[in-house]
Protein backbone atom coordinates (compact mmCIF):
# COMPACT_ATOMS: atom_id res chain seq x y z
CA UNK A 1 0.00 0.00 0.00
CA UNK A 2 1.21 3.43 -0.83
CA UNK A 3 0.89 6.03 1.86
CA UNK A 4 -0.70 9.24 0.68
CA UNK A 5 1.82 11.97 0.19
CA UNK A 6 1.18 14.95 2.39
CA UNK A 7 1.37 18.22 0.54
CA UNK A 8 2.33 21.24 2.50
CA UNK A 9 0.28 24.31 1.69
CA UNK A 10 2.13 26.33 4.25
CA UNK A 11 4.38 28.95 2.72
CA UNK A 12 7.69 30.01 4.29
CA UNK A 13 7.82 33.23 6.26
CA UNK A 14 9.15 35.96 3.96
CA UNK A 15 9.86 38.36 6.81
CA UNK A 16 11.94 35.67 8.52
CA UNK A 17 14.00 35.25 5.36
CA UNK A 18 14.54 39.02 5.13
CA UNK A 19 15.83 39.05 8.70
CA UNK A 20 18.01 35.99 8.01
CA UNK A 21 19.43 37.69 4.92
CA UNK A 22 20.20 40.85 6.92
CA UNK A 23 21.96 38.82 9.63
CA UNK A 24 23.96 36.93 6.99
CA UNK A 25 24.98 40.18 5.29
CA UNK A 26 26.07 41.65 8.61
CA UNK A 27 28.02 38.45 9.38
CA UNK A 28 29.81 38.77 6.04
CA UNK A 29 30.72 42.42 6.64
CA UNK A 30 32.01 41.74 10.16
CA UNK A 31 33.83 38.58 8.99
CA UNK A 32 35.46 40.43 6.10
CA UNK A 33 36.61 43.17 8.44
CA UNK A 34 37.96 40.56 10.88
CA UNK A 35 39.80 38.87 8.02
CA UNK A 36 41.44 42.21 7.16
CA UNK A 37 42.41 42.68 10.81
CA UNK A 38 44.07 39.25 10.93
CA UNK A 39 46.97 40.59 8.87
CA UNK A 40 47.93 42.99 11.69
CA UNK A 41 50.78 41.66 13.79
CA UNK A 42 49.64 41.09 17.33
CA UNK A 43 51.91 40.79 20.33
CA UNK A 44 49.78 38.06 21.87
CA UNK A 45 47.93 34.93 20.84
CA UNK A 46 44.62 36.78 20.79
CA UNK A 47 44.85 39.43 18.11
CA UNK A 48 42.50 42.20 17.05
CA UNK A 49 40.53 39.82 14.81
CA UNK A 50 39.53 37.37 17.56
CA UNK A 51 36.34 38.98 18.82
CA UNK A 52 35.04 40.20 15.44
CA UNK A 53 35.50 36.64 14.16
CA UNK A 54 33.47 35.26 17.08
CA UNK A 55 30.77 37.88 16.50
CA UNK A 56 30.66 37.09 12.75
CA UNK A 57 30.28 33.39 13.54
CA UNK A 58 27.47 34.10 16.00
CA UNK A 59 25.68 36.28 13.45
CA UNK A 60 26.03 33.55 10.82
CA UNK A 61 24.55 30.97 13.23
CA UNK A 62 21.65 33.32 13.98
CA UNK A 63 21.07 33.78 10.24
CA UNK A 64 20.88 30.02 9.67
CA UNK A 65 18.63 29.49 12.70
CA UNK A 66 16.32 32.30 11.57
CA UNK A 67 16.06 30.84 8.05
CA UNK A 68 15.29 27.36 9.43
CA UNK A 69 12.65 28.83 11.73
CA UNK A 70 11.10 30.73 8.79
CA UNK A 71 10.83 27.44 6.89
CA UNK A 72 9.42 25.47 9.82
CA UNK A 73 6.82 27.87 11.13
CA UNK A 74 5.60 29.37 7.88
CA UNK A 75 3.85 32.70 7.55
CA UNK A 76 2.47 34.08 10.76
CA UNK A 77 -0.05 36.69 11.73
CA UNK A 78 1.77 39.68 13.14
CA UNK A 79 0.37 42.35 15.44
CA UNK A 80 -0.26 45.85 14.15
CA UNK A 81 2.51 48.38 14.51
CA UNK A 82 1.94 51.03 17.13
CA UNK A 83 3.32 54.27 15.71
CA UNK A 84 3.08 56.48 18.81
CA UNK A 85 5.53 54.39 20.90
CA UNK A 86 7.89 54.15 17.92
CA UNK A 87 7.71 57.94 17.53
CA UNK A 88 8.66 58.40 21.20
CA UNK A 89 11.70 56.13 20.86
CA UNK A 90 12.70 57.83 17.61
CA UNK A 91 12.30 61.24 19.27
CA UNK A 92 14.57 60.02 22.06
CA UNK A 93 17.27 58.95 19.59
CA UNK A 94 17.07 62.14 17.52
CA UNK A 95 16.97 64.24 20.68
CA UNK A 96 20.08 62.56 22.02
CA UNK A 97 21.94 63.18 18.77
CA UNK A 98 20.95 66.86 18.80
CA UNK A 99 21.47 67.44 22.53
CA UNK A 100 24.75 65.56 22.95
CA UNK A 101 27.10 68.30 21.68
CA UNK A 102 25.00 71.06 23.28
CA UNK A 103 24.10 69.74 26.73
CA UNK A 104 26.47 66.83 27.24
CA UNK A 105 26.17 63.13 27.94
CA UNK A 106 24.01 63.15 31.07
CA UNK A 107 21.18 65.39 29.86
CA UNK A 108 21.10 64.00 26.31
CA UNK A 109 21.06 60.39 27.45
CA UNK A 110 18.58 61.25 30.22
CA UNK A 111 16.23 62.46 27.47
CA UNK A 112 16.75 59.20 25.56
CA UNK A 113 15.93 57.28 28.75
CA UNK A 114 12.75 59.30 29.37
CA UNK A 115 11.48 59.14 25.78
CA UNK A 116 12.10 55.39 25.59
CA UNK A 117 10.30 54.86 28.91
CA UNK A 118 7.35 56.89 27.58
CA UNK A 119 7.38 54.82 24.40
CA UNK A 120 7.08 51.67 26.50
CA UNK A 121 4.11 53.16 28.34
CA UNK A 122 5.77 54.15 31.59
CA UNK A 123 4.83 57.14 33.79
CA UNK A 124 5.61 60.83 33.49
CA UNK A 125 8.39 61.96 31.18
CA UNK A 126 9.83 64.45 33.70
CA UNK A 127 10.34 61.78 36.39
CA UNK A 128 12.11 59.45 33.98
CA UNK A 129 14.16 62.33 32.62
CA UNK A 130 15.34 63.16 36.14
CA UNK A 131 16.09 59.52 36.99
CA UNK A 132 17.80 58.95 33.63
CA UNK A 133 19.93 62.07 33.98
CA UNK A 134 21.11 61.06 37.47
CA UNK A 135 21.86 57.52 36.31
CA UNK A 136 23.70 58.78 33.22
CA UNK A 137 25.72 61.21 35.32
CA UNK A 138 26.90 58.28 37.46
CA UNK A 139 27.82 56.43 34.27
CA UNK A 140 29.65 59.54 33.07
CA UNK A 141 31.67 59.70 36.29
CA UNK A 142 32.61 56.01 36.04
CA UNK A 143 33.63 56.19 32.39
CA UNK A 144 35.16 59.67 32.21
CA UNK A 145 36.91 59.79 35.55
CA UNK A 146 37.43 56.12 36.37
CA UNK A 147 38.30 54.79 32.91
CA UNK A 148 39.62 58.07 31.44
CA UNK A 149 37.25 57.91 28.44
CA UNK A 150 36.23 61.11 26.69
CA UNK A 151 32.47 61.63 26.79
CA UNK A 152 30.78 64.89 25.78
CA UNK A 153 30.60 67.19 28.77
CA UNK A 154 27.71 69.53 29.40
CA UNK A 155 26.76 71.91 32.22
CA UNK A 156 26.22 69.11 34.76
CA UNK A 157 29.53 67.42 33.95
CA UNK A 158 31.42 70.73 34.16
CA UNK A 159 30.32 71.16 37.80
CA UNK A 160 32.80 68.44 38.77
Amino acid sequence: MNAPRLSSTRRPDKAGFVIAFGLAALALVVGWDAWRLSSINAHSAVGPAAFPTIIAGGLALLAVATAVEALRRGEQERPRDEFVPMAWVLAGLVGQIVLLPLLGFSIATGWLFAATAKGFGRGPVWAHFLAGTVLCFLIYVIFAKGLQLALPAGPIERLM
